[in-house]
């Protein structure tokens, strides 16, 4: 029991910027299993997000308060995913070679490909959760969050981490990970579609299976595999992709 809590602190250290001030023992061996509470530390920040919005909507216009809550996700991931998909943008965008690519994402500023992205990405997830009804705002957020940290965990498990660095975040995140991980996950991700609508919940899975698909074949035929920017730059795509449906799919 004490090794599970302490590789889920360690799921919450590595994925957010909330304090844990209980964390004990080898972290860097909890990170091995962490990928396995990925999906429930989404709940959490889905929930803190939710949270959010559901004062500041009491507070100030509705518009107003949904980009206020996208801010205090942010803030609470300090924007990890976000940055994974403006380097995406850039690296995919304007590399040729898979070194260049790399290059690129390994790059700390930020290109133009990648700031249209996260502008464009950023405006999807505003006008979006603008559409979707109110009073399934909170659900929705919730869900999005929980099962959007799932496909990362497993494109971790289909693919290969392409960096040759062994300190990078992602490979000591991935590395070595257990099927049992993959179930844990897996089963978290999956109950969060229990607060969609029977139909919302089916057309999710259908679009985001299709999409994972076609997102991992393009990954690899451009690079090979996986980096932490690329597991990033998935989870926000899944995220968008999932409020799409819920507005389209009653």
């Amino acid at each position: 029991m004490k090794r599970e809590l302490n590789i889920f602190l360690s799921s919450v250290l590595f994925f957010t910027r909330i304090p844990v001030p209980f964390l004990k023992g080898d972290i860097q061996g909890s990170l091995k299993d962490a990928i396995r509470y990925f999906p429930l530390v989404g709940a959490i920040v889905g929930g803190i997000v939710a949270l959010a919005l559901f004062g500041l909507q009491q507070i100030f216009p509705f518009p107003l308060a949904i980009i206020l809550s996208i801010v205090a996700g942010l803030l609470i991931t300090g924007a990890l995913h976000e940055d994974g998909f403006a380097d995406f943008c850039d690296g995919y965008g304007g590399g040729h070679t898979k070194e260049r690519i790399l290059a690129i994402m390994k790059d700390s500023s930020i290109g133009v490909y990648g700031a249209v992205g996260v502008v464009s990405i950023l405006a999807v997830k505003f006008f979006s959760l603008l559409s979707i009804n109110p009073e399934r705002i909170i659900v929705s957020l919730i869900a999005a969050n929980t099962f959007s940290r799932l496909t990362p965990v497993f494109l971790m498990f289909t693919s290969h981490y392409v960096r040759p660095d062994e300190t990078a975040k992602a490979k000591t995140v991935g590395n070595n990970a257990s099927l049992g991980s993959l179930l844990v996950a897996s089963l978290v991700g999956g109950a969060s579609l229990f607060l969609l609508s029977i139909n919302q919940a089916i057309v999710v899975l259908v679009v985001v299976t299709v999409l994972f698909i076609g997102f991992r074949a393009y990954i690899i035929k451009r690079t090979g595999g996986y980096t932490g920017d690329v597991l990033g730059a998935l989870q926000q795509i899944t995220e968008v992709t999932m409020y799409l449906v819920i507005i389209a799919v009653k």
